[in-house]
């Protein structure tokens, strides 16, 4: 037998020893109140569907049902697990689904739950576990949110979603789905759903420089010097520009190249660690006979805590003999994870795309020149912080609706501002696009060469 239960209420939930679980009843939703703190767990489902503790089989059509079954193969603790197949049809899209009364609207709730697949293409978008809220008629009131925060775990992997119940909500409908999918498979076990706290703010002080030297035989000293400045704004962390060493010179590329670390990332060190700020900045790196424009991650202490080599290079770049970058990593602060591009990199959907579905939360982009609609476009379609410091382009701070909260193209200006990293953007006939845009964006389309003409 699966866990004791913590809380229930009158009608709405009740104990089953047929599947060791806590499963919801059959009472009309609404119908009773939340005595007390409101937890649902399943962990083993019995033989029969009829009795895997409430949960039951859907799809929006019967022609694209895929076969649900509890497996007593399969499972990551307790006996059985809720299975999906595609079952050999390409247009299946449906799975398991519980709905459960006691809902509050405006409490915070956390799902969440294991899967392991065999033979699904792309799991980040085929596997899906959303939360559909329902008022108490039934109705959907609000938004679906779907989870899409994983981690690995053994075998399985452990997915999360952490959010308020809407206005007007009085229960909730669990999905567990697999979609077009038609060889694959995926098992569901050790599922929670229960009232929890709010994940506390995440605030972040997030600096630009705007600075534009010419003909300066000092420009990263200028730099330092506009650092000493922003500090008084306590920032956590201060994006300067691209190329810094040569901004506002007509010095070749390769003039200026060095090591990271090097000379200007130990002068940049010391500034980072004077205030106890992470710095990113533009430099040009040589590694070998290789060089790259390359964008490097101060911490606090005053260590490289990593770097970005440009991906992107304008043709006037491959003409002054840099070599492009062939990854978009991300890096994890202690405020949280950011990733950096440069410049023309944000001519293009992928480098800013490639760092969000790591989970970069910020990016911070050291510019010469571009256009401030692109900067926008790639924190509105990522749906994620932008933080730019502009030559030709405006030195800006963009929150994840593409709105500008600050931007300037004058040299001499900095700007510091607060910006929590827990606020959800949610629209309001969509939801939280976020969450969509990590469980629906597609990479399997075929990309070929226009024809010719």
């Amino acid at each position: 037998m699966g866990p004791h239960p913590t809380a229930m209420t009158r009608a709405l939930l009740t104990l089953s020893l047929a599947c060791g679980c806590l499963g919801a009843a059959s009472a009309p939703l609404g119908a009773a109140q939340l005595e007390s703190h409101l937890r649902l767990e399943f962990h083993d489902f019995g033989r029969e569907a009829a009795t895997a503790g409430g949960w039951s089989p859907w799809a929006e059509r019967q022609e694209i049902q895929p076969r649900c079954f509890v497996d007593s193969a399969h499972s990551r603790s307790a006996p059985d697990s809720l299975a999906i197949s595609g079952n050999g049809n390409p247009a299946e899209y449906g799975g398991w689904a519980l709905k459960a009364g006691g809902v509050r609207g405006g409490q915070f709730y956390l799902l969440t739950a294991y899967f392991r697949t065999q033979s699904v293409p792309d799991g980040r978008r085929q596997v899906v576990a959303r939360l559909d809220w329902l008022d108490a008629s039934g109705a959907r009131t609000g938004e679906p949110d779907y989870a899409y925060e994983t981690s690995a775990d053994g075998d399985w992997t452990r997915v999360t979603l952490g959010v308020p119940a809407p206005p007007g909500a009085a229960a909730v409908k669990i999905e567990l789905s697999l979609g077009w999918a038609p060889q694959g498979t995926v098992w569901w076990d050790d599922i929670t759903f229960e009232e929890s706290q709010p994940k506390p703010a995440r605030w972040v002080r997030v600096g630009t420089v705007s600075l534009h030297p010419r003909d300066n035989p000092d420009n990263l000293g200028a730099f330092l010097q506009a650092l000493d400045r922003i500090a008084a704004e306590k920032p956590d962390i201060v994006c300067l520009g691209e190329e810094i060493l040569i901004e506002g010179s007509s010095r070749p590329y390769v003039s200026i190249a060095e090591e990271i670390p090097g000379p200007s990332t130990a002068r940049l060190g010391e500034k980072a660690r004077k205030y106890g700020m992470y710095i990113v900045a533009g430099l040009t790196e040589r590694a070998g006979a290789v060089v790259y424009n390359t964008a490097v991650l101060i911490d606090r202490h005053g260590n490289v805590a990593g770097k970005y080599r440009k991906v992107y290079l304008p043709r006037e770049e491959v003409e002054g003999g840099l070599t492009p970058g062939d990854s978009c990593p991300v890096f994890d602060t202690d405020f949280g994870r950011i990733g950096m591009m440069i410049c023309w990199d944000s001519e293009y959907v992928d480098p800013a795309r490639a760092m969000a579905f790591q989970g970069a939360e910020i990016l911070f982009v050291p510019a010469a020149g571009g256009y401030l609609t692109l900067l926008k476009a790639r924190a509105l379609e990522n749906h994620l912080y932008l933080v730019s410091s502009g030559g030709d382009v405006e030195s800006a701070i963009i929150d994840p609706t593409g709105e500008v909260l600050f931007a300037t193209k004058d040299s001499g200006v900095n700007k510091t501002m607060a910006i929590n990293l827990e606020d959800r953007f949610l629209d309001p006939w969509l939801g939280d696009m976020r969450a969509r845009f990590h469980k629906e964006t597609r990479l399997d389309l075929p990309v070929s060469s226009p024809p010719a003409r």
